[in-house]
């Protein structure tokens, strides 16, 4: 059986206040539009559609790969799917239609709506849920065979039919050939002028076609994200989903509540993930790893046994055996070596460190490749920029680097050097060198006295 699903996402979204298009905002790192499309990957759907309208450039521009009709004007969910119409071929079996702003739907539950339509050989099949208050629902209305016959919405329904706590949730299962035939046979002969997919379920009920319901018991998967505060909402869910996944995987998190890790994020097992971090992006941390408090890591690759305490990473590689922080930056295209030490207040900027170099405190490191087994005083900077261009700093194997050295780029410092604390680098230093760039001190005896005597 081949299925299509059909994505609407061409509405505006109103109510989310906001300047961008509604299915573009992200719930736990990933725009809406994004989760659903990974979502019907992952439950099998190859042949998807997108109903597109209101800034599709900016939906486009980021998933050019889409396959989308346009809906000009917005006039219903029907008119969508109609605009989709020629491109439903004679080889798709079922047509699944859902929201683009439902990105809490679960894969099985989309499995489980294709397997019951496919199984019960039903025309139609209707994802529902159940609301102790169903106010401004659709009321799903089933003959005693359990088939639904209706789909009634609040204000045309009687107080018996209010009772009904079984609600429609605007996902649906058509057989193709049923699907195109009720669009062919409804109208927009109502208050608003336009096309609903309801009409379509009652026009197939007329005909007496098998018409079922599929109860998703959590109805928090079926929520539409429509203001800021869903928005919110979803996020929580996907992150709570997302951190019961790392545990049950081997991750351990001291508090799954204060933590917060984006959908694709990946973690390996028995990494230690304490309170309050931010872990966001494509970001990839391996085995045995600690993270502590007050970290923040975004679009990077840690490898094993890594501890990071208080410290912020972005677009960075961090290999074996590193050890970060407290208060430590690494920023951009920075790569450190196995067993690095970045310490206190140390950032580190578009570098390489090489394995086994240590940069206790109080440092900058900027557009400079380090070698093995060098080590870097407190109180150094590499002197990148001069008000115009950036220039590279290139410092060799085993080097030892004294307190307060600035190096004046570009500049050259070879293996197995030395550079004296408070020394001022303007010039390349030969292999097995000592280089040191200070004024002599000069003591002044009695100086004090004679001023004071003034």
């Amino acid at each position: 059986m081949k299925i299509m699903a059909l994505i609407l996402a061409a509405g505006k979204g109103t109510r989310m206040k906001s300047s961008k298009t509604k299915v573009m905002h992200e719930v736990n790192g990933i725009p809406m539009i994004g989760k659903i499309d990974s979502i019907l990957t992952k439950s099998g759907i190859e042949e998807k559609l997108y109903i597109l309208g209101h800034k599709k450039e900016d939906i486009l521009l980021k998933y050019s790969d889409f396959s989308y009709v346009v809906q000009e004007e917005q006039l219903g969910t029907a008119h969508a799917v109609m605009v989709a119409r020629g491109r439903i071929t004679c080889d798709i079996d079922n047509v699944l239609i859902l929201c683009g702003d439902t990105p809490l739907i679960r894969e099985e539950t989309i499995n489980k709506i294709i397997g019951n339509h496919i199984s019960n050989n039903s025309s139609v099949t209707i994802l529902t849920t159940e609301f102790d208050n169903p106010f401004g629902y659709g009321r799903i209305v089933k003959n005693d065979k359990n088939n639904v016959i209706a789909i009634v919405e609040e204000q045309e329904a009687d107080n018996e039919t209010k009772k009904i706590k079984e609600i429609n949730t605007g996902i649906y299962c058509f057989k193709r050939e049923k699907l195109l035939e009720a669009l062919e046979n409804i109208d927009n002969n109502n208050s608003k002028g336009e096309y609903y997919l309801t009409d379509a379920i009652a026009y197939l009920s007329k005909k007496n076609e098998i018409i079922q319901s599929i109860n998703v018991e959590n109805n928090i998967e079926v929520m539409g994200i429509n203001t800021k505060v869903e928005l919110e909402i979803a996020t929580r869910e996907l992150r709570e989903r997302k951190n019961i996944e790392l545990m049950q995987n081997g991750v351990i998190l001291i508090d799954k509540n204060t933590v917060y890790i984006e959908e694709n994020v990946i973690i390996d097992e028995d990494t230690i993930i304490y309170p309050n971090v931010t872990i966001i992006g494509n970001t990839e941390i391996g085995k045995n790893c600690k993270i502590l408090s007050n970290s923040r890591i975004e679009n990077s690759i840690i490898k094993d046994n890594v501890k990071i305490d208080a410290s912020v990473i972005e677009d960075s590689i961090i290999d074996d055996g590193v050890t970060m922080g407290p208060f430590a930056h690494l920023r951009p295209k920075s790569e450190l070596g196995k067993n690095v030490h970045i310490g206190n207040f140390v950032e580190v900027k578009k570098s390489k460190l090489e394995d086994g170099v240590k940069a206790g405190h109080l440092t900058y490191i900027g557009d400079a490749v380090i070698g093995e087994k060098t080590n870097i005083g407190a109180g150094t900077i590499t002197c990148n920029y001069d008000g115009k261009n950036k220039f590279q700093t290139k410092i060799g194997k085993n080097v030892f680097v004294g307190s307060n050295t600035k190096f004046v780029a570009p500049v050259n410092i070879e293996n197995n050097v030395y550079i004296g604390a408070g020394s001022t680098i303007t010039k390349d230093v030969n292999e097995n060198s000592l280089a040191i760039s200070r004024e002599k001190q000069v003591e002044i005896k009695n100086w004090v006295l004679r001023k004071q005597s003034k």
